[in-house]
């Protein structure tokens, strides 16, 4: 999230928070998708990680995209923390470790967020090249441990740092470490929320095979094809998830609400600065008696901010966010929001995709999301490997696209983005399993090719 939500508009009661998330509800002409990826900065010559600060650093990168761009800076104190594009919607930030992160604009078709993230691509090397840094496509960085990568000056990250190890012994992990695509699609009513939700739930496991991408930490191989994705399971169980309670009647917009309201805040921004309020309730703050600021009372901004710490396997704002999957190659950063268009954008293959998982207990879910990260395409569910269900969902989002019929200036539909997923699937083999062959093979084992092999 580029930046927080500015919006004091007080809370009268849990009614406007719901209000808050129907607000998101659009007509189907009005859909868009919103892909976000993640990348790791790194110096080209010595494979060390880029700090903020000095001549080569986070800093400097961000100063010359702004220059280059004209976006207008985020600021803490008087640090740059992220830029945002007010015509066009866009925004880089900074994740904890220093993970450089473009939030696309809202656009019409993949075509065109693929066409931005090209774009995005060109306009950060020619900025990072003559400061030496490049970029790595994975889901993890490889070789440096906590203590080694770098921490970045905001305040929100400050309190989420200390936190953290309160709650999960892989929280700091997932900030300073990982890498991540996501893609946000809109809904239409609070029906089709529901729906798109369960789909998207029940199949992130299978994203999360599909996208594997980070088999590799301090060095070694770490044992997961997707360690980013074990980490959330260790992360904080009050936040995280597959949230099962969305699967049963009554789910909607106020059942999320009344979760959200139990998950504990992490701070409370007013002006300029974040308070800790770290495992407090928000409900505690509607009411105005949260210990740390006595008498303060929510505002719509506080929603919005908390909606934000909030870290399932899908996420509903007033949209919903897919985020099950691996940082990657160029070609599987557009093949995120391909595969989950054509799934969730076409009624009928919405419909279709239902059918493949309905059956699927909470239980079966669960076992099989933890078990996706270590063994991809191999687990199963229900008798059926992930690798039999990636073929047949990514034949169901193929028909989507088709159906979609959204072309681009060669005349070709959105379902060629699909490729990259239709070898991994046909092949039964992630991308993490090609590195673990090289690894174990002509890089000898070292991970430092990757730093050239899987960079931008």
């Amino acid at each position: 999230m580029a930046r927080d939500v500015s919006d004091t508009t007080p809370i009268g009661s849990r009614d406007d928070l719901v209000a808050y998330l129907e607000a998101g509800c659009k007509p189907k002409d009005a859909w868009r998708i919103g892909t976000e990826h993640e990348k790791i900065p790194f110096y080209t010559a010595d494979l060390a990680p880029v700090p903020y600060e000095g001549e080569r650093g986070v800093r400097r990168l961000l100063e010359g995209m702004q220059g280059l761009l004209g976006w207008e800076p985020i600021m803490e104190d008087d640090h740059p923390i992220g830029l945002y594009d007010v015509t066009g919607g866009g925004a880089i930030s900074l994740e904890p470790g220093g993970q450089f992160e473009l939030s696309g604009a809202p656009l019409e078709t993949v075509h065109q967020t693929c066409c931005e993230l090209h774009a995005h691509l060109a306009q950060v090397k020619e900025i990072a090249r003559p400061l030496g840094i490049g970029f790595l496509a994975l889901g993890m960085s490889p070789k440096w441990t906590r203590e080694e990568t770098p921490v970045m000056p905001k305040s929100r990250y400050g309190i989420m740092r200390r936190y953290m190890p309160e709650v999960g012994s892989l929280g700091l992990d997932m900030m300073f470490r990982t890498a991540t695509v996501q893609v946000n699609l809109d809904f239409g009513s609070e029906a089709d929320m529901v729906k798109k939700l369960r789909v998207a739930l029940a199949l992130q496991p299978l994203a999360t095979a599909l996208f594997a991408n980070s088999p590799f930490t301090a060095g070694r191989p770490n044992g997961f094809l997707s360690m980013r994705s074990h980490i959330w399971l260790d992360t904080d169980r009050d936040r995280t998830g597959m949230l099962p309670f969305a699967f049963e009647d009554g789910m909607g917009f106020e059942r999320y609400v009344d979760w959200a309201l139990d998950v504990p805040m992490y701070f409370v921004k007013r002006d300029d600065t974040y308070h800790d309020v770290a495992g407090a309730s928000f409900r505690d703050l509607l009411a105005g008696r949260l210990p740390q600021l006595p008498g303060e009372r929510a505002t719509m901004s506080d929603w919005a901010n908390h909606l934000s710490t909030l870290f399932p396997e899908v996420r509903l704002k007033r949209f919903l966010e897919m985020r099950g999957s691996d940082g990657g190659p160029t070609g599987m950063l557009c093949a995120e929001p391909a595969f989950w268009v054509g799934l969730l954008y076409d009624e009928d293959c919405l419909t279709a995709a239902w059918d493949v998982v309905k059956g699927w207990s909470a239980a079966d879910r669960q076992a099989l999301r933890e078990a996706a990260p270590r063994l991809g395409l191999a687990a199963t569910i229900a008798g059926r490997s992930l690798a039999e269900i990636g073929r047949e969902v990514l034949a169901i989002a193929r028909t989507g696209l088709a159906r979609r019929g959204r072309l681009n200036a060669d005349g070709r539909d959105e379902t060629h983005f699909l490729a990259p997923l239709d070898r991994i699937a046909g092949e039964g083999r992630t991308l993490a399993e090609d590195l673990l062959v090289r690894y174990h093979g002509p890089w000898q084992g070292s991970v430092d090719p990757v730093f050239s092999e899987y960079a931008y």
